[in-house]
């Protein structure tokens, strides 16, 4: 059994257009609870925004919690799931990535710092100020989704980019500015997380990398360490032990299939290398985390 992978066109309702979802947080879980009911992952990105409720969010097996102020972003292929204790309400809103970088071809997504790395926090919390400016923006781009105006689209992306550019000043705001902006670097730092994400399952080493990118393992090290302080094996090994948290957890597979999917010679090897990284076993987690 896999991860199940929701696509937007699930969402939909009626609406014309396919690469982007408006919703009312309350209204979205009840039309799509029969979806979101159970651990998943999508194949768009993700910005929520709460104004009632609490709860847990977790996204890839680090646990948030929910209450009234809270914005969540994920990126494709993260895999979350929701937990409430009171009733939710606020908004949330998901695209694909050409629904926007094809309006904005001098600007991607990934430059917003929520989207750029997985190393970033994928949640924010808001001063009240920010909450009520933000709710204002959330509920004018959902009374255009609903409705059939000209320049339907082009209005959404517009307002969509606001909000990115609102929360983007509020993320960032102990953060040095010239840091977040050193181009060189952070473009490594993403082509690393990309090509990790394409062949961590093969190539564990960092070795590999850098000869992908063109530059020596050592210059590579200097870049992770400068750009987020962690070593190149340390992103590698992250990815592979998320990948196998997924798959212990929300796949029916034998552990031993587990260790074969993830190209480790045997149970033996996947198993010591896991629990080196975690402190349990593959076996010790399953358990753990159904308690």
């Amino acid at each position: 059994m896999k991860i199940p992978v929701l696509n937007i066109s699930q969402f939909n309702e009626s609406v014309s257009l396919n690469d982007v979802y408006i919703n009312s947080f309350s209204n979205h879980i009840q039309l799509n609870k029969n979806l979101i009911d159970k651990p998943h992952s999508h194949n768009f990105y993700l910005c929520v925004l709460f104004t009632e409720g609490t709860g847990i969010h977790e996204i890839d097996f680090n646990s948030y919690s929910i209450t009234p102020g809270k914005v969540f972003f994920l990126k494709p292929g993260q895999t979350h799931f929701w937990k409430f204790e009171t009733q939710p309400e606020g908004f949330i809103f998901f695209h694909s990535l050409e629904f926007y970088e094809l309006k904005f071809l001098e600007h991607k997504l990934h430059s917003f710092p929520f989207f750029y790395s997985y190393q970033n926090p994928p949640v924010l919390e808001l001063a009240s100020k920010q909450l009520y400016e933000l709710n204002l923006k959330f509920q004018e781009a959902y009374t255009e989704y609903l409705q059939n105006n000209l320049l339907k689209e082009l209005k959404i992306v517009n307002s969509l980019n606001s909000i990115y550019i609102k929360l983007t000043r509020a993320y960032t705001v102990n953060i040095n500015l010239k840091k977040l902006n050193s181009s060189n670097y952070t473009n490594i730092l993403e082509t690393l997380e990309n090509l990790i994400n394409t062949h961590f399952y093969k190539e564990k080493f960092p070795k590999f990398y850098a000869y992908k990118l063109n530059i020596t393992t050592k210059h590579l090290n200097r870049v992770v360490k400068k750009t987020i302080n962690k070593t190149t094996s340390q992103l590698i090994s992250e990815r592979v032990i998320l990948e196998a948290k997924r798959l212990i957890v929300h796949s029916q597979d034998d552990l031993s299939n587990i260790a074969y999917t993830l190209e480790f010679s045997d149970y033996a090897y996947f198993s010591k290398y896991f629990k080196s990284k975690t402190g349990m076993t593959p076996l010790d987690f399953r358990k753990k985390y159904f308690l």
